[in-house]
């Protein structure tokens, strides 16, 4: 085995040891912070706004930590994102203590530099070459992610006993642990990344003569611009999760509302979870197998099977949980697939550059859906919420069939 090989497999596990404790912060905000914002704000239109301030505070934080990365590296970009994540996890606390709706927001929205720190760790995953091994790197570092996020949701009822010992508000002791977790995320990021993946990386590419090129946002809508398949793959991660956040963010709304107690909720959002998370290695592998954009247009069908179940099933219970662990399972397929024909697609000096962007369209797109989430919620109900989340899907799909017209056969090949 290669020194390359060598360090590329322990950064590997470096990665999925802080995705696992950055995990257990996952569930928490987007489930319990939906809640906690409809409580403080007094409507369920404002329900959505966890979900909105989450993904939000993610697009804005994914292009600072990934300039910070390319400029210092992965382990301060990772480290620095956990620890925004902490305090916006204790201003949640804070909020909720004084109940002041404003305060929650801004809480939610730095818990989003968390949701930022574990989207670059998947294309950290990456950052050593290591040929072939693109998709089942990140589906890697993805799945590492399930153990943390999927035993979250179901320590919410835990975590309330604990906050109430405390003496802490309704729905504010699961926090506790999204505090605990991050601060050991933090730690490995920064203590076990060494070397430094990316600064690894961009010794190689020194070493053959590859100039470090300043970056920006226009030259990554330059390089986009330029790459169709990099194009398409930005656009089905975003549109993706723009499905994924605007349902799943409602789910314990509507479930509470249907008169489920918060452990049957968790554990509905765990096995979404699970669906998001648990099969990503195979979901990597497929990708490399079968194709990546094959892979996208599997998760798209498996989003209309999703969609289709938790909307016509919207009164009965397991039809909504099964619908959302296929919700969370065309996610996986979607977005693992969508990450590894990035990679595989930019030059190597502009990888850094356009996966910020990426994340970035990402977490905004998501914000987009949790904004409006509520509103159609209200408007329309839970069915009529899951229908109007297949106009993404079906924009994936017409995007898939373009590509497959007008993008060169040898391009396509080049990226399987």
């Amino acid at each position: 085995m290669s020194n390359i090989e060598q360090i590329h497999r322990r950064t590997i596990r470096v990665l999925a040891l802080g995705q696992v404790l950055g995990g257990f912060g996952l569930g928490s905000v987007l489930s319990i912070g939906s809640l906690l914002a409809r409580d403080l704000s007094g409507t369920e239109a404002w329900a959505g706004a966890a979900a909105t301030f989450s993904t939000l505070g993610a697009a804005l934080w994914a292009i600072p930590l990934s300039r910070l990365a390319y400029a210092k590296g992965r382990r301060p970009a990772l480290a620095i994102g956990a620890a925004f994540a902490i305090s916006g996890a204790m201003l949640v606390i804070l909020a909720a203590t004084i109940r002041f709706f404003p305060l929650l927001l801004l809480g939610i929205f730095l818990l989003g530099a968390g949701s930022a720190t574990g989207l670059q760790a998947r294309f950290a995953a990456t950052d050593i070459p290591v040929v072939g091994k693109t998709g089942r790197s990140i589906g890697l570092v993805v799945w590492a992610t399930t153990v943390g996020a999927v035993t979250g949701p179901n320590l919410f009822g835990p975590g309330e006993a604990l906050g109430h010992i405390l003496g802490m508000p309704t729905l504010t002791g699961p926090f506790l642990f999204t505090v605990a977790a991050q601060i050991c995320s933090t730690a490995v990021f920064w203590f076990g990344l060494k070397p430094d993946p990316l600064k690894f990386a961009q010794q190689i590419q020194a070493d053959a003569g590859t100039p470090k090129h300043k970056i920006s946002i226009q030259t990554a809508l330059s390089t986009l611009k330029q790459n169709p398949l990099a194009r398409y793959a930005v656009m089905s991660i975003a549109l993706s999760h723009m499905v994924m956040v605007s349902v799943m963010s409602m789910t314990p709304v509507h479930m509470q509302d249907l008169g489920y107690d918060i452990v049957v909720v968790g554990f509905t959002i765990s096995l979404h979870i699970a669906g998001m998370y648990a099969l990503s290695p195979v979901m990597g592998i497929l990708a490399d197998k079968v194709g990546k954009i094959p892979m996208i247009v599997i998760g798209q069908l498996t989003y209309l099977a999703a969609l289709a179940t938790a909307g016509f099933g919207q009164d009965n219970r397991w039809l909504v949980t099964i619908g959302l662990t296929l919700l969370g399972l065309g996610w996986s397929a979607s977005t693992v697939a969508g990450s590894a024909l990035l990679s595989s697609s930019l030059p190597a000096d502009e990888k850094t550059n356009v996966q910020g962007v990426s994340d970035s369209l990402m977490n905004l797109s998501g914000a987009t859906g949790g904004a409006i989430a509520g509103s159609i919620l209200a408007a329309v109900a839970f069915a009529g919420l899951n229908l109007f989340a297949l106009l993404p899907v079906i924009t994936i799909a017409l995007l898939s069939v373009t590509l497959g017209r007008k993008s060169n056969a040898a391009q396509v090949a080049a990226a399987k």
